[in-house]
């Protein structure tokens, strides 16, 4: 047996122990196979959206884009945080091309008027990647489901509204921030809204982070022209995973990715030329993965169908429309 074949076997070895690929280490092991010119690129010109901005992947994500030159719009909740970052990043990147814009994404008022008010000609680049974790069952604006709005509702009300933009830019690039948690789930909306169970808030979240699988599959039918995709950037160290799996942490903190490299493979569909064309597809560590591990998780064309529907329904509030699933 070569080398590379021990290597590679290995590689398949730990990448099925989990543990050992979504960790720190298995970071650093797939990052050997990472070609640095994919993100030698000048992104000057290039628009840059980016929901939940102030920290951690969201945050890392947008340095990492002001880095390469491209204008970049910090998508915050709280001012005052939201603020603090752009300065941060203003001091990290020297980038004069970054901006901030108040949005909670769960609004669905807010994201219209942040849509109407918005006037870049074009945008290039639109990461969802705000996310909430609650422990209790709490309910957005319009309310639905806080976890629901903000990673399902939220982000496929953005992109419509945003449509004719990312239809303006010769490469549109949509990218949703998944989780590795969405593997233990499968898709349905069965009481999605959590009126009739008793509310798990890591379960919420793992069951709207696999839709946010499937809407990249369906969002990809309406940027025909462009690129979009789900990642998930394995276990990293951000403020959300301190304050909600505090327990978690404590015991995986020396194992955790830092945020910048749980932000890398979102850059790198960002930005680089590699990733252009590839959409619908799941990606982590740059890399297309399978979206199942446990063959039961599989969804069904009539799910499929549901998914859209429900989202046409509650986030547009227009009539389903006749698509194949």
């Amino acid at each position: 047996m070569t080398l590379h074949a021990l290597r590679a076997g290995l590689d398949r070895l730990l990448d099925t122990s989990i543990f050992f690929s979504f960790d720190r280490s298995g970071f650093l092991r797939h990052a050997v196979a990472f070609d640095p010119d994919d993100l030698a690129v000048d992104l000057s010109g290039r628009v840059c959206l980016v929901t939940g901005a102030n920290s951690g992947i969201g945050f890392e994500t947008s340095v990492g884009l002001a880095e390469r030159g491209a204008t970049v719009w910090m998508l915050c909740r709280d001012r005052s945080r939201g603020e603090a970052a752009l300065r941060e990043l203003r001091r990290r990147t020297g980038s004069r091309r970054a901006h901030l814009a108040l949005l909670d994404v769960s609004d669905p008022g807010a994201v219209r008027d942040f849509a109407a008010g918005f006037t870049a000609a074009r945008v290039d680049v639109l990461v969802h990647n705000a996310g909430v974790l609650p422990d209790r069952r709490v309910l957005s604006p319009d309310g639905h489901e806080l976890t629901l709005a903000t990673h399902v509702l939220g982000p496929w009300r953005l992109t419509q509204a945003l449509l004719p933009k990312l239809r303006a830019s010769a490469d549109p690039r949509v990218i949703l921030v998944s989780s590795g948690g969405m593997y233990t789930q499968r898709l349905s909306l069965a009481d999605c809204e959590w009126q009739r169970r008793r509310y798990d808030g890591v379960v919420a979240y793992a069951q709207t982070k696999r839709m946010q699988v499937v809407l990249a599959q369906l969002l990809a039918e309406d940027v025909p022209r462009g690129t979009v995709s789900a990642m998930h950037p394995g276990w990293a160290d951000t403020p959300a995973v301190r304050s909600s799996l505090p327990r978690f942490r404590a015991v995986m903190q020396d194992r955790l990715r830092t945020p910048a490299q749980g932000a890398d493979t979102v850059l790198w569909l960002a930005a680089s030329d590699a990733a252009r064309g590839r959409s619908g597809q799941f990606w982590f560590d740059r890399a297309v993965r399978s979206p199942h591990l446990l063959p039961w998780t599989r969804e069904s064309r009539a799910d499929r169908a549901a998914l859209l529907a429900f989202c046409e329904r509650h986030a547009t509030g227009r009539a389903a429309r006749a698509r194949a699933a």
